[in-house]
């Protein structure tokens, strides 16, 4: 790994630089993104990426971390309300609201990284199956809250039911990018309704 920054002008320096890699990722994939052109969007030199990133390679371990701190981040007010059959109805109604507004572009951050970088390197694919983990773990816990407030059985799976959940919130995904049909998710999404349904006490 390149040197970590020891000032704050440092951490500024080197989270504009990764910024505007994720940018460049974004638009052109992992493999089509170019030193240079990161260096012009975030107005650094080669000798500046090169202080705080080994190689292209190094750069692109920090996006795929700065993409799950990103995609988590952003539900993260939605996480929070999962303890609830009303809260978790209204992260899926989010999750779908999101695709209906990019008209079903984009997919998954994570999951685009993974399906570009995820067999060429390892380093990267466990940093992004880090995000998934990370993922399942706050369903996980919105779960583990409805079971203590007695909307879920106390002998649901709770592993099990968060990580049916999550792998239905991706397939959606998927099928919404390549189709640009947001109701895919949705369907994914009621699916995995039903399913926690069965699970509860009333």
């Amino acid at each position: 790994m390149g040197a970590e920054p020891a000032t704050e002008r440092g951490r500024r320096a080197r989270s504009r630089i990764v910024a505007a890699a994720a940018d460049v990722v974004a638009e052109r994939g992992a493999l089509g993104a170019s030193l240079d052109e990161v260096g012009v969007r975030a107005s650094a030199s080669r000798s500046q990426l090169y202080h705080y990133f080994d190689d292209k390679n190094d750069l692109l371990l920090a996006v795929a971390e700065a993409t799950n701190d990103a995609v988590l981040g952003a539900q993260q007010s939605l996480f929070e309300g999962l303890g609830t059959w009303a809260g978790l109805q209204r992260w899926f109604d989010a999750l779908v609201e999101i695709q209906e507004r990019r008209h079903g572009r984009g997919g998954c951050p994570i999951a685009n990284l993974v399906a570009e970088l995820g067999e060429r390197d390892d380093d990267i694919r466990n940093v992004l199956a880090s995000g998934f983990d990370r993922w399942q773990a706050n369903i996980r816990a919105g779960f583990a809250a409805m079971v203590a407030r007695g909307e879920l059985r106390a002998d649901a799976d709770l592993d099990w039911l968060s990580g049916s959940t999550l792998a239905s919130l991706q397939g959606g995904l998927t099928l919404t990018q390549a189709r640009r049909d947001p109701r895919q998710l949705r369907q994914a999404l009621d699916g995995a309704l039903a399913l926690i349904n069965h699970h509860r006490t009333t």
